[in-house]
């Protein structure tokens, strides 16, 4: 349905600050899965989580700062956010000023890993803080939006949001369960708008539950790698991440 990774997928600035999260380790299958792990200021042992986010990283990957930054915006908003790291260190954040990098090859292993362990590593999740009186939620930039679909479909998520997305089918998009919230691009090659209009379409078709956002002056990316000197730019950032936030607000209750 949507197109495959594009050439905005692989550019970025990077954002100033510092991480607040830390990395944890998420068994699947004997594997442990880089996760990067950001909470609530005032969480505790004592209360456990009640609002998950399962954060689907970009090419860059979850720990890239700018990834980071946002997994640290979320939880203070009141959730906890856990963002899988399916490039195990690999990330194209790795190889950005690599003119002689072999971009396909790379990007196949990545589809193959995502695709092998998402599915364990979510489980494990679950397995870990439990469905009784949890709700959970799930954002996807780029890369990683197919797997926001997939977990929609499985009936886990209160609510979703995709962010620019990639390699996305209508059929994926039409069997999830979760009310979905679009943040989209005016420039976008991977997410064109007669490809958008479709998806809209099908949804209201449906009589889903969604929200298209539409951002102007801005490309494919700009929701995890605008610049930030730029104010259009910066401001699309940020009222994508507030709007991803007041949407998962809406149906956390």
């Amino acid at each position: 349905m949507t197109d495959t990774l594009t050439d905005h997928c692989f550019v970025t600035v990077q954002h100033a600050g510092t991480p607040a999260g830390r990395r944890i380790d998420i068994d699947v299958g004997g594997v442990p899965v880089p996760t990067y792990f950001a909470e609530p200021r005032n969480s505790s042992l004592d209360c456990p989580p009640r609002k998950i986010i399962l954060y689907f990283p970009d090419v860059f990957g979850a720990f890239y700062p700018n990834s980071q930054l946002l997994q640290d915006y979320f939880a203070t908003q009141g959730f906890t956010v856990l963002g899988i790291d399916y490039f195990f260190g690999d990330s194209y954040a790795l190889h950005v000023n690599d003119p002689n990098f072999d971009r396909p090859t790379w990007r196949e292993k990545s589809i193959d890993q995502a695709k092998t362990f998402t599915p364990g590593w979510v489980e494990a999740v679950k397995q870990k803080y439990g469905i009784e009186g949890v709700k959970y939620f799930a954002v996807g930039y780029c890369f990683g939006a197919p797997y926001v679909f997939d977990q929609g479909e499985t009936g886990l998520l209160a609510a979703a949001a995709v962010a620019h997305p990639t390699a996305l089918t209508l059929d994926s998009v039409l069997k999830s369960k979760a009310p979905v919230l679009f943040s989209c691009a005016e420039i976008d090659d991977a997410f064109k708008p007669d490809l958008r209009r479709s998806v809209e379409d099908a949804l209201s078709a449906k009589k889903a539950t969604y929200y298209f956002q539409i951002f102007s002056g801005v490309s494919h990316g700009f929701a995890t790698r605008a610049d930030p000197s730029v104010e259009n730019q910066r401001w699309a950032k940020e009222e994508c991440a507030r709007s991803i936030v007041q949407w998962f607000k809406r149906f956390s209750e």
